[in-house]
C-alpha cells in the first residue's frame, strides 16, 4: 500500500474516533481487498473444509470491530493488528463449537505442526499455547500473532510493536521453538 493509501485510512481512523459513523464503511472499502487477503492468510491455516469463508470472516470481524470505535487508533498497522487479534478469536471460537458439537475430541487438542511446512494446524492448539506464552513472553507472543495470525512480515511486526527488526527476528525465532515445544509436549 502506498504512503498516501496510509495517511487516509489513519485519518479515517481517527474521525471513526471522533464520532463519525460512516469512516468504518470508508476505512473497510479503501481495504477490503487487504482485509480479504488476510482472512484468506488465516484460512489457509486452517483444516480442510472449514465452513468459514474469506469474506464471511471479514464481515464477522467487521461486526465486532464496529463498536471499538473508543480504541485509540494510531495507524493502518494498528488497525489490521486489532483486525489480526479479532480474526484469531473469530476463528477459536468457530473450532470451540466445532469440538464442543463433536464431544468425542479432547478438551485441548494438540495434534499439530507449526512452520512453513505446516500442513494440519490446530487453532484451538496454538491460541491455548500462545495464551499461555503471554503470560510469560507477551512481546513474543505479540509477534506471534502479528507474523503468524496477521500475515505481516518482520519489518511490518517491528514497525507495530515499536521495536527493533533484530528484536522482532530474535522473538519470531525463540516463540516458533517455545510454540513447538509446548504444541509437542501436549501430545
Amino acid at each position: 500500500m502506498e504512503f498516501g493509501a496510509a495517511l487516509e485510512i489513519t485519518g479515517l481512523l481517527q474521525e471513526w474516533k471522533s464520532g463519525d459513523p460512516g469512516a468504518l464503511a470508508r476505512i473497510t472499502a479503501v481495504i477490503y481487498e487487504d482485509l480479504r487477503r488476510l482472512a484468506a492468510h488465516h484460512l489457509k491455516e486452517e483444516r480442510p473444509g472449514h465452513t468459514l469463508q474469506a469474506t464471511a470472516l471479514v464481515h464477522e470481524v467487521y461486526l465486532r470491530i464496529y463498536p471499538m470505535r473508543e480504541v485509540d487508533w494510531q495507524t493502518r498497522a494498528h488497525f489490521l493488528a486489532v483486525v489480526t487479534n479479532v480474526m484469531r478469536n473469530i476463528l477459536v471460537d468457530h473450532a470451540r463449537r466445532r469440538i464442543a458439537r463433536k464431544r468425542s475430541v479432547p478438551e485441548e487438542p494438540c495434534a499439530c505442526t507449526l512452520g512453513p511446512d505446516a500442513t494440519n494446524i490446530d487453532i484451538v492448539a496454538i491460541h491455548l499455547a500462545l495464551d499461555k506464552m503471554s503470560a510469560h513472553f507477551p512481546r513474543a507472543a505479540r509477534v506471534v500473532e502479528l507474523r503468524f495470525f496477521g500475515g505481516l512480515d518482520a519489518e511490518e511486526a517491528a514497525g507495530v510493536l515499536g521495536v527493533s527488526l533484530s528484536s522482532v527476528e530474535r522473538d519470531w525465532r525463540f516463540a516458533r521453538a517455545w510454540l513447538r515445544d509446548e504444541i509437542d509436549g501436549c501430545k
